[in-house]
């Protein structure tokens, strides 16, 4: 599964994301953190209250029978909310109980501040369920006003205790605790899901203004690269969204403008020189007739066939990009079969190996042109050729296998340029201008697929045409 997006939109708001869940999960640490410090200051600032109002006498107190570890109690509380206060004569902790040393610090300075004189403090949190006395207090609540909430039950309790000096009893306030940590941590997720949800529309709207005339930019360019409508500049893009992004809108939008002209004055170009030379490459053609020696006329009719050959070859290599004739649904079985059979016809060592029926849309005369410069290349270095038309999943794969030397690894890849001719065995005595590998490759991206040019581990050379479907 990809994680990371593909489209700019997608990366950007999964980047904005990250970066606010990372500094929002910071900056929640810290107002949790303050909320705690301040909860905590103020519960002992209860709690030092009452413990300054008993040790000065200034509380009201009722008499409760005691259970081993009081004996009376002062009692101040509104509802749950409250806390109350007891003299005991030990230490209320249990074994094991963590005490809470900064809160006692803090008792310790305040109720020095207050002028108590302290001998000894202790502070530590324990939940209800886990205080008796904290669950009598819920009990008796709950008489009057029903049974408690379960997550009630759930609070905790701070247990202030302080001994005067001079004194053996301990003066023990406890303050109700109210709330959990979901419970605190819950409006800081409210507010950054509201906070990703706003920022998130932003960032959608923006990208959206950017993205919308970027796509439409991506495919312009990548139908003018296809150059099927390369003279067609009249769908050009309007600039929209940003200024830089209009900015590089309409600097295309002129690059293209020329690109068409400059390809347009070279088909003419070409129109031109191909009529001028074909003119007087025709007149040789009547002039050589008349050269007595028979030898040297068909050396010299040979010369002009393989310069009109070459070319024709330059010509077609430059048309290749720009088609005029549309794809046509075209059975590739019986394309195949049809060049074949010229070559049968001459007389040449060629045959049809595996010919499975395809139907594709494609420009068959570009493609029998193709297919022509690889049986032709494999007659005349190879000795012979063997064609095969096979499927392979989604693309379909035009074979042309010969029985000659094959060609160097280290030259595989240059074979294709135009004018390159192999060394030693596609040398200048086999004709050839070194362009039939070049218009089979630019006929096969033409038609989306690509040329493959392998040795072959029986001995020869291996050409393929692979076309998508």
């Amino acid at each position: 599964m990809r994680l990371w997006p593909r489209s700019m939109t997608g990366q950007l708001m999964l980047a904005v994301g990250l970066a606010l869940l990372i500094v929002q999960v910071f900056g929640s640490f810290l107002v949790y953190r303050a909320q705690f410090e301040r909860r905590e200051i103020d519960f002992v600032y209860s709690a030092a209250f009452r413990i300054t109002m008993a040790a000065r006498g200034d509380t009201t107190s009722t008499d409760v029978p005691g259970r081993g570890d009081r004996r009376g109690a002062a009692i101040h509380s509104t509802g749950y909310g409250g806390f109350f206060l007891i003299r005991s004569d030990r230490l209320p902790l249990r074994a094991g109980e963590q005490r809470d040393e900064l809160a006692e610090t803090l008792l310790r300075r305040i109720l020095s501040e207050r002028a108590v004189p302290v001998a000894e403090v202790a502070v530590v949190h324990r939940a209800v369920r886990d205080d008796p006395l904290a669950m009598e207090r819920v009990a008796r609540r709950a008489a009057y006003v029903g049974a408690p909430p379960p997550e009630q039950l759930d609070h905790s309790v701070m247990i202030a205790a302080a001994r005067l000096e001079g004194e053996r009893e301990w003066l023990v306030a406890r303050v109700w605790q109210p709330g959990t940590l979901h419970q605190r941590l819950w409006p800081l997720l409210v507010q950054t899901a509201l906070i990703y949800a706003v920022l998130m529309v932003a960032v959608t709207l923006v990208m959206r203004r950017i993205t919308r005339p970027l796509a439409s930019l991506t495919g312009r360019v990548e139908e003018f690269a296809r150059t099927r409508h390369a003279r067609d500049t009249g769908g050009r893009i309007e600039p929209e969204g940003p200024e830089d992004l209009r900015r590089l809108i309409d600097a295309y939008n002129a690059m293209e403008a020329r690109i068409a002209t400059m390809l347009d004055e070279k088909d003419v170009m070409l129109g031109a020189i191909g009529h001028d030379l074909k003119t007087p490459l025709a007149a040789l053609r009547v002039r050589v007739e008349s050269v007595p020696d028979e030898a040297e006329r068909t050396r010299m009719a040979g010369t002009i066939e393989d310069i009109a050959r070459s070319l024709d070859d330059i010509l077609s290599l430059a048309r290749v990009g720009r088609p005029t004739d549309p794809p046509e649904r075209t059975e590739l079985s019986a394309l195949v079969a049809s060049v074949v059979e010229e070559y049968e016809d001459m007389g040449k060592p060629v045959e049809l190996d595996a010919n499975e029926r395809i139907v594709a849309m494609l420009r068959p005369t570009w493609l029998r042109r193709a297919l022509r410069n690889l049986v032709d290349n494999a007659v005349r270095y190879g000795g012979g050729a063997a064609v095969s038309l096979l499927r392979d999943g989604q693309v379909v794969r035009l074979r042309v296998d010969d029985r000659g030397p094959g060609i160097p690894d280290a030259d595989l890849g240059r074979m294709t340029d135009p004018f390159t001719r192999g060394d030693p065995s596609r040398n200048s005595s086999t004709g050839g201008a070194g362009l039939g590998l070049a218009l089979a490759r630019a006929i096969a991206e033409q038609h989306g697929g690509r040329l493959e040019l392998a040795n072959r581990a029986e001995g020869g050379l291996r050409a393929e045409i692979v076309m998508p479907v």
